[in-house]
């Protein structure tokens, strides 16, 4: 099925557009440069022949993407799982709606994770062109099946912007019949966290027939929970922090997204777990009769609950929590030695934060709030 053309600037490639893809990544002598450090025992041209044999995108996810991802992952994690015991249909195209921890990796993983389980598709994901720092990586992340969030707009430009992307989002659901990915607020919670905003349900629901509960239906959302034993950007984050108290006019330049992209990618992560919450379609249809304001509310709290009560806490979470509190309420969840060697961990990242002022006591308790919020949220809903 072909796109319609009004989605060209956004839209996420097709088969048709990979061939040429691929020979305009090979053209791009930075792409080159980062495939040569991924590949040094390889031959370019023999690279650019495997993945011009490509037919379909898919056939590039699992064939290239998957095994790439699988072998970053091994290198940088303890382990990683999923649990969609609460789905009932793979065939059916999700919309999976996630916190997010990783720029770059929550929706990949999401994809090796879907093609080992044997789900027809992998997803469509929904990212911000303020990561597009370079032409190759545009290229790249549409012929991994993602669509482009169009930002730095004026409120004009925005609202015409978020039509067109729930337009297409509608399309890719129930014309292309392709799951999507999108996270539940814009940006990653840098203080773990997790609130869905509003207006990501709001910029749905823009697209699509009938009532605001009709459209929301007819994207089939999941509830996607996603859990880090370390993120590898919480010392980025907590700097980040620390710059916008020093300076409340602080914002990030494209050079630190590179850098967190980065950091995401290649740092250590301990065990990563994904856990599907049931398609809130049933929960859904019983809200009809609430107005628009009070539905959208009502449906980011289901959305926050459910994604809370599906985290899988790891120790270092407990031991946060009560580093946090100054307590002992919840040492049953981990050792003394769980306890020294998160102490130790948050010591390391403190060290790699290079700011003049550094101002420890208070980045140190940003950290311990990244690792603690996910055990409180989670024990709230409990």
């Amino acid at each position: 099925m072909f796109t319609p053309a009004e989605f060209d600037a956004i839209r996420a490639y097709e088969d048709r557009d990979l061939g040429a893809t691929i020979k305009s990544l090979f053209a791009d002598e930075a792409f080159r440069g980062v495939l040569q450090s991924l590949f040094p025992n390889q031959s370019l041209p023999l690279l650019e022949k495997q993945l011009s044999s490509y037919t379909s995108i898919l056939e590039f996810q699992k064939k290239f993407i998957h095994g790439l991802v699988t072998q970053l992952i091994q290198k940088t994690g303890n382990g990683l799982t999923l649990d969609i015991s609460a789905l009932t249909n793979k065939g059916l195209p999700y919309t999976y709606i996630s916190n997010h921890r990783d720029i770059i990796l929550d929706s990949a993983l999401l994809d090796i994770l879907l093609i080992d389980a044997e789900f027809p598709q992998t997803v469509e994901i929904a990212i911000g062109d303020n990561l597009l720092v370079y032409p190759w990586i545009k290229h790249l992340v549409r012929l991994n099946k993602a669509f482009i969030v169009q930002r730095s707009l004026s409120l004009r430009e925005m609202l015409a912007a978020s039509k067109l992307m729930s337009r297409y989002m509608h399309f890719v659901i129930t014309q292309k019949k392709n799951p999507i990915w999108i996270a539940q607020r814009e940006g990653r919670a840098k203080d773990g966290n997790d609130r869905t905003q509003e207006a990501v349900l709001k910029m749905i629901a823009m697209g699509g027939e009938g009532t605001a509960t009709e459209r929301l239906m007819a994207m089939h959302i999941v509830p996607l929970s996603i859990s880090y034993e370390f993120d590898p950007c919480d010392f980025l984050k907590a700097k980040e922090f620390q710059m916008k108290r020093d300076n409340p006019a602080y914002k990030k330049t494209r050079a630190d997204d590179l850098i967190n992209m980065q950091t995401g990618l290649f740092g250590y992560k301990g065990r990563v777990h994904y856990a599907c919450a049931p398609c809130i379609d049933d929960w859904i249809a019983t809200r009809e009769g609430l107005s628009n304001a009070e539905f959208f509310a009502a449906t980011a709290r289901r959305l926050d609950e459910e994604i809370y009560r599906n985290y899988r806490l790891y120790p270092n979470n407990f031991v946060a929590l009560d580093l946090l509190n100054n307590g002992k309420d919840y040492i049953s969840h981990y050792s003394g030695e769980d306890k020294a060697q998160f102490e130790q961990y948050l010591r390391q990242q403190i060290d790699k934060i290079d700011l003049p002022n550094k101002d420890e006591a208070f980045l140190r308790e940003r950290l311990l709030e990244m690792y603690a919020n996910p055990a409180k949220n989670q024990l709230a809903v409990s």
